[in-house]
């Protein structure tokens, strides 16, 4: 479902978003956890999360356009998924507006526009239509995409997230060509490192078709990493390491977007059950338990990780980052 837009340069009415006063064991959880880690949610606009993250009830509309400050205040939480980029390109002033609002310690990940990474054209209801002439397109991500998040964002720009979209049945047949074109496009893709030292290429895909050498070396000749990512359609994550040990050294970004409690076409059956997304409904352990060991094997080696979790986790994100952080100290006791 596509996220409302409230462009950070529009006219907005101010009123002030506060943050919740949170409990002191969750600063002395944070300051338990390496720096190199950063937890997050994926955006930051929900009002169910009063309590947790907001000090009162806000609307939705209010949290979307004035609640990144109070969010970045959180003692976990130290990124933010910026997904909706994937409806329509950020400018660089929009995305320097966010920077502002968050402390220097804060990195986002960012995901990039379907214009991008979405094979088929969409109509007005997101049905794919025909083909996408700008599919992967090195031009496009560069113009749409990583210059304004790099002049906007700079040193806080995390990750630059390509998040390739499940492809039509037909074109499975042809990923190796697909491989080939992603290669094309990473390869002619600046390193963010210069502008932003954390900064890192990620491609996280939906069809686990993707998942071959060829794969691992379009991600390795353009500088990239795996975004491992928890979906209907891909393996579990221990099923996803491979790519990540074939990578290594290198950071760890990972979207927990999805609870495979609901299957195929669960999204909306979890939305559904888990409003307003203020306790945790459905715990995934097994998920939870996986990640936290890749998480502390990662920072153990000095390496940096961005991990964002959704609401359709588990209910409510910002109780899995405090679950899930929970683990990450008990592996590292």
């Amino acid at each position: 479902m596509q996220e409302q837009l409230f462009p950070a340069d529009a006219e907005q009415p101010l009123e002030l978003v506060e943050a919740a006063a949170f409990d002191p064991a969750l600063g002395a959880l944070a300051a338990s956890l390496p720096t190199r880690l950063r937890f997050g949610t994926s955006s930051w606009h929900y009002p169910g999360w009063s309590g947790l993250v907001w000090r009162r009830d806000y609307p939705r509309e209010t949290l979307s356009r004035h609640g990144l400050a109070a969010y970045a205040r959180h003692p976990l939480l130290r990124t933010v998924g910026v997904d909706r980029t994937f409806y329509r390109p950020l400018s660089a002033a929009q995305f320097a507006a966010m920077a502002e609002q968050v402390p220097d310690d804060f990195r986002f990940v960012v995901k990039a526009p379907n214009r991008v990474t979405d094979a088929l054209l969409r109509d007005d209801v997101g049905r794919g239509r025909q083909p996408n002439p700008d599919f992967l397109s090195a031009d496009c991500a560069l113009r749409d995409f990583v210059e304004p998040a790099l002049a906007g964002l700079g040193s806080k720009l995390g990750a630059l997230v390509f998040q390739i979209s499940p492809l039509p049945a037909q074109w499975l047949a042809r990923t190796e060509a697909l491989v080939g074109r992603l290669h094309s496009m990473l390869a002619a893709l600046p390193d963010p490192r210069p502008d932003a030292p954390d900064g890192v290429l990620a491609v996280e895909v939906r069809d686990p078709q993707w998942l071959t050498p060829g794969f691992i070396r379009a991600l390795k000749d353009g500088g990239a990493t795996y975004c491992m990512g928890v979906h209907a359609k891909m393996p579990p994550l221990v099923e996803q390491l491979p790519i990540l040990r074939a990578l290594w050294p290198g950071p760890l970004v990972c979207r927990w977007n999805f609870n495979p409690r609901h299957g195929a076409f669960g999204y909306e059956e979890a939305r559904r059950l888990y409003l307003p997304y203020d306790r945790l409904v459905d715990e995934d352990l097994a998920t939870r338990s996986a990640l936290a060991r890749v998480i502390a094997g990662t920072v153990g080696a000095g390496q940096n990780a961005f991990v964002t979790l959704s609401n359709k986790s588990e209910g409510c994100a910002p109780l899995s980052v405090a679950a899930l952080a929970r683990a990450v100290v008990e592996l590292r006791r």
